[in-house]
């Protein structure tokens, strides 16, 4: 099909509209239902909750909780509706002509989408899945130059849960005040608090630098991504009210209600992400089990946090036309993965989610996935 729009189209997205017997391209784990968040509240404080305007920073009560999550003080925080809204905000009001961004690869496409709307230059610095996808300080340094006004990164990482140290989250910000000291490193937190078992919660970048930002949202770890509530953090008092000032003309506010379930989802929230906390962990070791056993034909990166991998079709195995039939077999048996297209891989690359399905049903689609590998292997 043509397509002339601000945004690129991908065709795969249509595929997600429908059910899927076998979805492991979910980046989430199981959904809250609302008469979970209605039973923390109250239906009569439900009922008497006012549909008038939010501010335009976000619920105070809601910010504050977010403020304690990333031990930053509440003015710091404006509530978004969802983490990809604070990423076109930040696209938008840090633009300027010929202004240079930093991504780092493989990344999530609005990341990459959002920059390239509102005119950047985007030079991407591709991570390599044979040394797990970690950064290197001095080849995000490379890539700088004046005009750079942006370097942006998630930790953990997505498509491969990989975690940024702080250490070298350091060492970025300090490469960026040699080489452009007007930049925002923006770090996308949106899978920090998803941790495994009793894994130790990675402390916020908001607090290294007044050039941080940081986005996050209730998607992943806390298993409402339908609530739409999302945030940025940031030190910079005057970046903050600008961001406020393009949100106001985006969205004015975020609703009322979704706030006031929000900010019950976050003052309970040990129980829910414990509870995901417990699936995911289970769904990871059942993952890893079944790649040592697929080894020679498929590798991965082992990831720090999340409820995705990122894994590769062994290129000494799978030629472009056995891809081509693994993913025409994966297709066959209605299994569902995000091919790495979507994260900047080719196809031989895929992420898999292994925290939404039942146990039963992600054991049988792996097994599915085995199946598709044998067709392609036998291409």
């Amino acid at each position: 099909m043509d397509w002339t729009g601000r945004f690129p189209h991908y065709e795969y997205f249509s595929t997600l509209e429908g059910e899927h017997r076998f979805n492991l391209a979910e980046s989430t784990a199981e959904d809250l239902l609302l008469g979970e968040l209605i039973d923390l509240i109250g239906l009569d404080t439900i009922r008497n909750i006012r549909l008038e305007y939010s501010s335009v920073a976000g619920l105070a009560a809601l910010r504050a909780e977010i403020g304690k999550r990333c031990e930053s003080p509440p003015d710091w925080v404006m509530t978004t509706q969802g983490a990809a809204l604070g990423l076109y905000l930040v696209a938008s009001e840090l633009a300027r002509p010929k202004a240079v961004a930093v991504l780092a690869a493989p990344y999530f496409l609005p990341s990459y989408d959002t920059l390239i709307a509102n005119g950047w230059q985007v030079r991407v610095v591709r991570g390599d899945f044979d040394h797990d996808y970690r950064l290197d300080a001095d080849v995000i340094g490379a890539a700088l130059c004046p005009r750079t006004g942006l370097v942006s990164l998630a930790s953990p990482q997505n498509p491969a849960g990989i975690v940024t140290p702080e250490a070298t989250l350091q060492a970025i910000l300090d490469r960026m005040a040699q080489r452009s000291p007007e930049a925002y490193l923006l770090v996308d937190e949106t899978y920090r608090e998803a941790t495994y078992d009793d894994d130790e919660v990675a402390a916020s970048a908001v607090n290294l630098s007044p050039r941080v930002i940081t986005c996050a949202s209730l998607s992943k770890a806390h298993g409402a991504p339908g609530l739409r509530t999302g945030w940025l953090t940031t030190p910079d008092a005057d970046l903050r009210e600008r961001l406020m000032a393009a949100k106001r003309n985006m969205s004015i506010c975020d609703s009322s209600l979704t706030e006031q379930l929000a900010t019950a989802l976050l003052k309970n929230a040990a129980s829910f992400i414990a509870r995901y906390r417990r699936k995911v962990s289970a769904g990871l070791r059942i993952v890893a089990q079944w790649q040592a056993e697929e080894a020679d034909r498929l590798g991965w990166v082992r990831p720090d946090a999340g409820a995705i991998c990122c894994m590769r079709l062994n290129p000494r195995l799978f030629d472009g036309g056995a891809v081509a039939t693994f993913w025409q077999a994966l297709a066959d048996y209605d299994v569902l993965l995000r091919p790495g297209s979507l994260f900047g891989e080719d196809d031989s690359y895929f992420r898999l989610g292994f925290g939404y399905l039942p146990v039963e049903r992600l054991l049988e689609g792996l097994a599915l996935i085995s199946r598709a590998l044998d067709h392609a292997e036998s291409h």
